[in-house]
């Protein structure tokens, strides 16, 4: 009984810190990805919160769920237009990647990422399916308190959707591989070097595509390289990187962005982000299938070499058969 008194309140404390550290943590990145609102200050092309949010859920459980209801709220108090609609975006923004969380818990989902299908859940349920609850209920929001006309209901949907989808497509892969990162103490100086060309030509290809010039496909290259060498590990921060830098050549209306309305601006970068992410998940996971393959293979060969030693340095003769023991008893008996 005394290690039960003992033990309740530390667990409790453990999860009232897990869930502060939830909502500062949504807080902050709500911040940074205001940077780049598009519509009323409110709704961004890319909304790092909902990648945040669906992470924690993954790797602290469902009893965090407070932390995201606390963030969002904080994150949208001082947007307005009031109490009500503050609590229906917050509830809306909580309950989006509960339920991204409760389809890739339903189909099995793997932190370690390492399997096609566990990319594909991610994509398709825990970014496109999941984030269309808080699109629907944040935008529905808005148009019936007034703040939006009822005809500017579906591109600011679409560019809400898109936002949040993008923040689980680019942010939670990240969060899930820093979760089971460990220092490349065996790694090569020429592995070294090749990260670090790596990085700088990630900044490089950045700097370009900010510049006046439309070179946004250099980031495929990269995506490319940085999945078959390094798998999730080199491809979740590198389409985090590119779409980043995407964004702000967007907001700066730079590059391919440049002469273009809002709404075409908005298609052009959520299919290059989609496009990105979509290129370093499926790319990053069919590797990693591969690479587990072959260490199967390399294991299933290796105890089949041993066993073909052990039976070729046998003592054990080999048991002659039945009739020829026969024989060999019938003849010592004659003699």
């Amino acid at each position: 009984m005394t290690v039960a008194r003992h033990t309740w309140p530390r667990s409790h404390g453990l999860v009232a810190l897990e869930i502060c550290a939830v909502a500062a943590l949504y807080y902050g990145s709500a911040e940074l990805g205001l940077l780049q609102q598009l519509v009323r200050g409110q709704v961004t092309p890319l909304w790092p919160p909902s990648g945040i949010a669906v992470a924690s859920l993954l790797l602290l459980g469902r009893r965090v769920w407070p932390g995201i209801a606390i963030g969002a709220f904080l994150a949208n108090v001082w947007l307005g237009p009031s109490v009500l609609s503050v609590l229906a975006i917050a509830a809306g923004n909580t309950l989006a990647p509960v339920c991204s969380f409760a389809l890739l818990r339903r189909v099995g989902f793997r932190h370690e990422m390492n399997r096609l299908r566990d990319a594909l859940a991610l994509i398709f349920l825990g970014a496109f399916t999941g984030m269309l609850v808080s699109s629907t209920v944040g935008t529905g929001t808005l148009v019936l308190t007034g703040v939006l006309d009822a005809g500017d209901f579906w591109p600011t949907w679409s560019v809400w959707w898109t936002g949040d989808a993008m923040g689980v497509l680019a942010v939670t892969p990240v969060l899930l591989v820093l979760r089971s990162a460990r220092w490349p103490g065996g790694a090569s100086p020429a592995r070294w070097a090749e990260g670090v060309l790596l990085l700088a030509a990630t900044v490089g290809v950045g700097t370009v595509e900010t510049s006046s010039t439309p070179l946004l496909f250099l980031g495929f290259p990269l995506l490319i390289w940085a999945a078959f060498r390094f798998q999730l590990a080199g491809a979740a921060p590198c389409a985090l990187a590119v779409s980043t830098f995407a964004i702000i050549s967007a907001g700066q209306k730079a590059g391919p962005f440049a002469g273009h309305d809002l709404f075409t601006n908005m298609i052009t970068l959520q299919a290059f982000n989609g496009s990105a992410s979509l290129t370093a998940l499926l790319l990053a996971a069919a590797v990693g299938e591969r690479a587990q393959a072959e260490r199967e293979i390399a294991l299933a060969c290796r105890q089949l070499a041993s066993m073909v030693t052990m039976v070729s340095t046998s003592d054990r003769r080999p048991a002659l058969p039945a009739d020829e023991d026969d024989r060999t008893v019938g003849d010592t008996a004659r003699q």
